[in-house]
């Protein structure tokens, strides 16, 4: 299993340094400004009055924008978990069925390695992938803080992080158990990917419309903790979170030791032949 893990991460090593460089330079470039946006704590507080409801919603509580915790959750944590889902969305549906579609797991499989040691090596594989890219952005935030006014604890950042990378590995699970029980990679990875954006926007639409609360519940955005995770993060969400990640896991490696591995290209959901269709095949026969 070491080796299918090993084998895996390496061809996640571009995905790793492409996503975390990125957020890490993000990171650097939102912490030296902070000096300048606490400078003028009071002007830009006065500006956000006239931000409407509708906007705000989705971002967090703009009151607390001047704070050090408050602006990294408005305009970093806020929306993490929706762009670096696209990593867990694509990456998670392909961690089996993108060699399935490309005819190379049968191959695979000829090798004397069990279906339960090629899952857990490559959900490993994404795992770590997932951390080293949160890994990559907490450096980019706590570094540059040695030369700001932003003092937040270095362990205290990692409090947001950990409930993004359970909201991460939540839907890589999804999108690895839809890979597992639809025709195709593409239809999984848009599937979980749909799910992922109405739940950011069902979520922020609860904080303004109440009647939306019920559905917002069934929402794994709504228990992502950003800014009121530097407070201290609601354990039993993130429990939820991780138990939901495991659920999805456990499901798609009960459906892969049961399925039938494809040679190449996608599938499909083979439809009945029709009646007129088979009497008009008999005719040309004839």
């Amino acid at each position: 299993m070491m080796t299918i893990f090993r084998y895996a991460l390496r061809r996640l090593r571009g995905q790793i340094l492409g996503w975390g460089i990125a957020f890490a330079l993000l990171g650097v470039l939102l912490v030296s400004m902070y000096d300048t946006i606490a400078a003028q704590q009071e002007q830009i507080e006065d500006l956000l009055k006239f931000y409407p409801q509708e906007f705000t919603a989705f971002f967090g509580d703009f009151s607390a924008f001047g704070t050090a915790e408050g602006f990294l959750s408005i305009e970093l944590l806020s929306y993490m978990p929706v762009i670096l889902g696209i990593f867990a969305v694509l990456t998670g549906s392909g961690l089996l069925v993108s060699d399935e579609e490309n005819g190379q797991l049968d191959l695979i499989m000829a090798y004397p390695v069990s279906r339960t040691a090629l899952f857990l090596g490559r959900l490993l594989a994404f795992v770590v992938a997932a951390v080293a890219i949160l890994a990559i952005t907490w450096l980019g935030l706590v570094v540059p803080m040695n030369w700001s006014s932003m003092d937040i604890g270095w362990g205290t950042i990692w409090l947001p992080l950990l409930s993004a990378l359970a909201v991460l590995l939540l839907f890589g699970a999804l999108s690895l158990f839809l890979s597992m029980v639809l025709p195709s990679r593409r239809l999984a990875a848009t599937t979980a990917g749909l799910l992922l954006v109405a739940s950011f926007f069902i979520t922020g639409l609860a904080k303004i419309n109440q009647d939306l609360e019920p559905v917002a519940r069934l929402s794994p955005l709504n228990y992502y903790q950003a800014q009121d995770a530097f407070q201290g993060l609601n354990g039993a969400w993130l429990a939820g979170l991780f138990g939901s990640a495991v659920l999805f896991a456990a499901l798609a490696w009960w459906c892969f030791l049961r399925r039938d591995i494809r040679v190449g290209g996608e599938g499909g959901w083979r439809l009945p032949s029709l009646p007129f269709r088979r009497r008009a095949g008999a005719g040309r026969e004839t």
